[in-house]
């Protein structure tokens, strides 16, 4: 069905609730005070069969009862309900429904039944089902918080999709303590109708969200996954971390959401061939999630290193080189500006080591240097607390370096940070914060961060390349298309081992001969 009805989802013309609570700290009361409160401006409708209101809002005791059709529904009532609620908001004209309600495919044979009565339910309307099992959906731009999360997040560039709910709380509140914002917050919970693939084609075009971040645990309709993420990415980053890597997680998946896991060989091979950039940790998530906040396409790949530790240079280095990526050639230029600003002992060379003791007048012109350098596309600022100067007074030179090189039109080189520390860099980081330069907890996570970018850069070159003419193969089909038939006409719906060889033989994929021996003569003789 794909993105058919979604845009009821982030784009309503009403909404209603069915399952608020008048018990404090509830779901019900949750999701109650977060559609009144999350700045949409249409109307919110209450169904509840026994409050006359909620939050001073008037209830009405069933759906038939409402006064105009609800566009999207939020449903957090008991499992055994929601099949009839379809069928009843699909009558009333409901177009999307988030089912908020856990106890469906997660739990077994009778959470199925139920869950194919709800989708039974809905078809004739082609109601969308996002849900059941999760957290909800979120889209600060639209004022849509038809959701139980703890926080309402700014309007930003990021749509963030996620199969986990606990995935999605955890990642907007680091993000309110750095100022990141996000488009589209969507917990797909148990994927009984909408799945990632929908929700990935519907993103595509979705001009708010500019980059895409995803949680995933399984894959279904593979085909539709594959086609949607190659669109995405065609044309704004996506970045996933899979999990159920192991036959230990994926069995925790199973038991969690309901989720099938399958090969994380296959997963890695087709999320490439996507376009999609994988990450392995939460960690890397939230860094992605940092860098798009500010940064979704790099001037190029040539990097610059400034900073007041030899070693936190190296380290960035090393990683770099690990990551794909390259040192820029500092210009003649850049190399006299330097040796003018900067003390005799400075490294003279990339990275840029303006020593331990560099307070913020040598950090500034640091990076007046490097910022006109027209061979560096991306820029990497660290610090590291000393006793000598000051991280707030670095942060501050930076950040106003920076802002004056954009003020002045100019939109290279891309800047990177990492202000280590906790007791000095934390007013730092809001500073960074404050000019978009992303930053992060370590050098080696700034530079995992840019190599995404890069990575995306490079896919964008390889998704638009066509793929050289092969010779024809040459093949027996008739003798592929003979052994298939017999065997179903044996009512068999596997080949063996020599059938499966042969068929594989006949379309001249190379295999060892293989021949069956039903006794110990008829071994011996074939062998």
């Amino acid at each position: 069905m794909s993105i058919k009805n979604l845009d009821a989802v982030f784009h309503p013309r009403s909404i209603v609730l069915i399952g608020g609570s008048r018990k404090p700290n509830s779901v019900g009361d949750v999701l109650a005070r977060n559609l009144l409160h999350g700045g949409y401006d249409g109307p919110v409708m209450f169904v509840h069969p026994d409050a006359p209101s909620l939050h001073s809002t008037l209830a009405f005791p069933t759906i038939q009862a409402l006064p105009k059709p609800p566009d999207l529904a939020v449903i957090a009532t008991p499992p055994a309900t929601i099949p009839g609620l379809i069928a009843q908001l699909g009558s009333a004209g409901a177009r999307a429904a988030v089912v908020i309600t856990a106890g469906f495919g997660e739990i077994g044979a009778q959470g199925l039944a139920l869950q194919a009565q709800a989708l039974q339910a809905a078809k004739p309307h082609y109601l969308r089902i996002v849900g059941p099992n999760c957290v909800g959906v979120i889209s600060p731009p639209m004022g849509v918080n038809a959701s139980f999360a703890h926080l309402l997040p700014k309007s930003g560039p990021i749509a963030l999709l996620t199969q986990s709910g606990a995935m999605l709380t955890a990642m907007l509140d680091w993000a309110h303590g750095r100022g990141i914002g996000f488009s589209h917050l969507i917990s797909l919970g148990g994927m009984a109708d909408v799945d990632t693939g929908d929700m990935l084609d519907y993103l595509a075009t979705e001009p708010k969200a500019e980059a895409i971040l995803c949680y995933l645990e399984s894959v279904t309709h593979a085909r539709k996954f594959l086609s949607a993420a190659r669109r995405a990415a065609r044309v704004k980053p996506v970045i996933l971390i899979k999990s159920g890597r192991h036959a230990e997680g994926a069995k925790a998946a199973a038991s969690h959401t309901g989720a099938l896991a399958g090969s994380d060989e296959v997963f890695d091979a087709a999320f490439r061939r996507a376009g999609l950039l994988r990450v392995q940790s939460i960690e890397e998530l939230f860094d992605a999630a940092a860098t798009l906040a500010h940064t979704r396409r790099l001037p190029g790949d040539r990097v610059a290193i400034l900073t007041n530790g030899g070693g936190l240079g190296v380290l960035s280095v090393d990683q770099l080189i690990d990551e794909g990526g390259r040192l820029a050639a500092l210009s003649p230029a850049t190399m006299e500006a330097l040796n003018k600003a900067l003390p005799a002992t400075w490294s003279h060379s990339n990275p840029v080591d303006i020593i331990g003791d560099a307070p913020g007048s040598r950090y500034r012109a640091a990076m007046e240097a490097l910022l006109t350098d027209g061979g560096v596309d991306v820029l990497l600022v660290l610090n590291c607390p000393v006793a000598t100067a000051d991280s707030g007074e670095a942060a501050e030179a930076v950040a106003s370096a920076y802002d004056a090189h954009r003020q002045a039109g100019h939109h290279k080189p891309a800047v990177f940070a990492s202000w280590m520390g906790q007791a000095k860099g934390r007013g730092a980081q809001e500073r960074l914060s404050a000019s978009q330069i992303p930053h992060y907890d370590a050098p080696e996570n700034a530079v995992r961060a840019m190599s995404h970018l890069l990575r995306f850069e490079r896919n964008q070159a390889l998704l638009m390349q066509t793929p050289a003419a092969r010779p024809e193969v040459p093949h027996d089909r008739a003798l592929a298309q003979k052994i298939v038939e017999a065997t179903l006409l044996e009512g068999r719906e596997w080949l063996n081992e020599v059938e499966a060889k042969t068929v594989l033989k006949a379309y001249g994929v190379p295999v060892v001969e293989t021949l069956i021996a039903h006794d110990a003569e008829s071994a011996a003789a074939a062998a």
